[in-house]
């Protein structure tokens, strides 16, 4: 079992991609714009000046760094309420921390949106460091936030476990140098990520078995 594992939060954590497209809807529409499914799965996983390009890819005339600021003052609201928790999270984290595996989370999104996620799910505890997109130069698929957050945990980046839902998320777990481990949410697997992740695993209860049999 490696000494570190790394999680990204959003579709891996937290039931959450389906709450960022409701925010696109409501931002499109506040804006009388027309939202793209095409951009939404271009949108998962990336932040800063890279969401910015591929929001001004669909919609050239906005100002698209107002946008997304106003995209995460919203999702922190509607999260607020409720932030629905994946299956086989706790169990994953508890089985994890019996083992003396030191965890972090990283995610694309907003320092205070991850902090009050993990508040409010009760899951804080858990993890060692908390990184966000924002305290990186280049967000994924670049490695950044995976080699920042084996740093923070103290750790080399191939002693860590990446646990990611998304594409971009995974390729920058994999040029980390990180046994990358995907758990796909709303975006399938390319061929590619077959041959180059660690493990695909349909849920987070079968990765808890995975590493209970040493088979990833």
């Amino acid at each position: 079992m490696r000494a570190g594992a790394i999680f990204d939060m959003d579709g891996l954590l937290f039931d959450t991609e389906l709450v960022y497209n409701q925010e696109w809807y409501y931002i499109a529409e506040l804006y009388g714009l027309k939202v793209d499914p095409a951009m939404l799965d271009e949108l998962r996983g990336t932040n800063g000046t890279r969401m910015s390009e591929i929001v001004n890819t669909y919609w050239p005339r906005v100002d698209a760094k107002k946008l997304t600021d106003e995209l995460f003052a919203h999702a922190i609201v509607t999260l607020s309420k409720q932030v629905p928790m994946k299956p086989g999270v706790v169990e994953l984290l508890e089985y994890l921390k019996q083992h003396a595996v030191r965890m972090a989370v990283a995610s694309s999104a907003p320092m205070e949106l991850i902090k009050s996620n993990l508040r409010l799910a009760g899951i804080a505890d858990y993890f060692d460091a908390v990184v966000s997109g924002e305290q990186v130069e280049h967000g994924k698929p670049f490695p950044d936030i995976f080699l920042l957050a084996a740093q923070k945990l103290n750790l080399q980046a191939q002693d860590c476990y990446v646990f990611e839902d998304g594409i971009n998320g995974v390729r920058a777990g994999i040029q980390a140098g990180c046994s990358t481990i995907m758990v796909p949410d709303l975006v399938p697997p390319t061929k590619e990520l077959y041959e180059q992740c660690t493990g695909i695993y349909p849920s987070l209860h079968a990765v808890l078995h995975a590493l209970q049999t040493n088979t990833c």
